[in-house]
């Protein structure tokens, strides 16, 4: 695993959870600009080896594993491939911008801390500070903590946006965005109170879980105002599940404001049931606690 001094001729590194290699993270990916450059984890993976994300499929080819996106800032996409325009519908448009690796502030097997700068037509819009590490939850399961805070680097109001926001209604996506694995059928997905795609689209439920034939994957806010974001959630024409940060009206961000979210993800062996799903989510959120208490002392 490298530090925070990697060369720049390295691409990639390696997340381990109890030495049990889980996931690829590429911090300097080579894609075209149409896809939106930047930070990926591909290929993600259970306990057992079953991989979990898909990397630029036919039917989305600017879905990248698991990171941030964001389909609008101030009109730069961050998405990748269309951009959804009020009156135009999607459309091809050379306004794709991309996040730059700066340095990994921390780096260890299970985890790291990076700075990233996103940049549009020559210009950073967006610092962000982004950390990730993989909690094990014993033999059947580990977790993904997953955190993101970007500052707005113009010195000028900016804001984010989404199809949503641009007038297509229930397209809220934009933020944390998990593409997973598709299979012959469509995942189940459902709450502790809901079941399928269209009861828990766009809900603020604790938690949320997608299972295929033989894995889950559940998806939980570790903070209070995470939690404050809907579900953006896709299974019948593709597996995709993201939190909203732009979901019916933009996201406003003073000059030198933040936007912070954190998301954990239980990363699991089978097709759980709710019960399983919610314990796994807690003490997924209980080690995700305990990590940061260890970090900050």
């Amino acid at each position: 695993m490298p530090t925070s001094r990697t060369s720049k001729t390295h691409t990639e590194l390696v997340l381990r959870c109890e030495g049990r290699p889980v996931a690829r993270y590429v911090f300097r990916p080579q894609l075209a600009g149409r896809l939106s450059p930047r930070p990926y984890l591909h290929p993600v993976s259970t306990p057992a080896g079953t991989l979990v994300t898909e990397l630029s499929p036919a039917d989305h080819t600017h879905h990248l594993g698991v990171g941030v996106a964001v389909p609008d800032v101030e009109g730069h996409n961050f998405w990748g491939g269309r951009t959804f325009v009020r009156g135009r519908g999607p459309t091809e448009l050379d306004n794709h911008g991309a996040q730059l690796h700066g340095e990994f502030t921390a780096c260890g097997e299970d985890g790291f801390a990076q700075q990233l700068s996103w940049v549009a037509d020559g210009r950073e819009l967006l610092r962000e500070r982004r950390t990730v590490a993989a909690l094990g939850l014993g033999r059947e399961a580990w977790a993904l903590d997953f955190g993101f805070a970007l500052t707005n680097a113009t010195g000028r109001p900016l804001s984010l946006g989404s199809p949503a926001t641009n007038g297509r209604p229930g397209a809220g996506y934009g933020g944390f965005f998990w593409r997973a694995r598709a299979g012959t059928e469509a995942p189940r997905v459902c709450t502790a109170a809901d079941e399928g795609e269209d009861a828990v689209h766009q809900s603020r439920a604790p938690w949320l879980a997608l299972a295929g034939a033989d894995w889950t994957l559940v998806f939980a806010g570790a903070t209070g105002r995470t939690r404050e974001d809907p579900w953006f959630v896709r299974s019948s024409d593709y597996p995709g599940v993201g939190s909203s940060l732009a979901h019916r009206t933009r996201l406003a961000v003073a000059p030198g404001g933040t936007v912070e979210r954190r998301i954990v993800t239980v990363v699991a062996d089978g097709r759980l049931g709710t019960q399983r799903a919610a314990a796994l989510v807690r003490q997924a959120l209980a080690a995700a606690t305990a990590r940061s208490r260890a970090v900050d002392a």
